[in-house]
């Protein structure tokens, strides 16, 4: 296996990743209705800013999720997925990488959501 170099690889795993997500019934609902493939270039964008440094992405995305019907414990559903499926198609630095910042998105996630949703 090989590391994630380029935007394709990121969006390899962002469609893999969705779709291992959205194999899982519960957590289905905060995208029912969503255009996935008008939205994914605007995740590819995300993580090609973390994993990558490229430029111009700027949108808050937390603010971008506040309004889905999500309970904390999908975070933890999230990161689960996000981290087999980096594991099942890349290895490397940036593997590695992709997987410390979801962690960490999927905590501050969590954090935010239950100090201002409570559930």
């Amino acid at each position: 296996m090989r590391d994630i170099t380029t935007t394709e690889d990121i969006e390899l795993l962002i469609r893999k990743f969705y779709e291992s997500l959205l194999s899982i019934e519960e957590m289905r609902p905060p995208f029912e209705g969503m255009d996935f493939e008008k939205h994914i270039p605007h995740i590819v964008d995300f993580w090609s800013f973390v994993l990558l440094d490229k430029e111009g992405y700027k949108t808050n995305v937390f603010d971008k999720h506040i309004n889905l019907p999500i309970k904390p414990h999908m975070f933890d559903v999230w990161l689960k997925s996000f981290t087999e499926t980096v594991d099942a198609l890349f290895t490397g630095e940036k593997a590695e990488m992709a997987k410390q910042r979801a962690t960490s998105l999927a905590y501050t996630f969590k954090s935010k959501w239950e100090k201002i949703k409570g559930n």
